[in-house]
């Protein structure tokens, strides 16, 4: 979105922040600052939401980006441990 003024900078935090959330809620947590190379999917997933936004075509988004849109949720499914306690019963 080649902008070289200012005077839309408030609706572009708007639409980013918009697909931050949009993105956390489909695909899971992620950190918008983070260096991960998950942030970073993350990040140019927001991005690319916005523009999409900015061009009133966010209908079309999910469809585009799907493959990277699952990639992207499976990567943030959170690791869960299990532990196992054993009991034995003395007698």
């Amino acid at each position: 979105m080649h902008i070289t003024h200012s005077g839309e900078d408030s609706n572009l935090k708007r639409l980013l922040s918009f697909s931050v959330s949009a993105l956390k809620s489909q695909c899971g947590e992620f950190d918008i600052y983070g260096n991960t190379e998950t942030d970073n999917r993350a990040k140019e997933l927001v991005f690319e939401r916005a523009r999409y936004a900015y061009n009133d075509a966010v209908e079309y988004f999910e469809n585009n980006f799907l493959s990277e849109i699952t990639s992207l949720g499976i990567d943030l499914i959170p690791s869960t441990t299990t532990t196992t306690t054993t009991t034995t019963s003395g007698g």
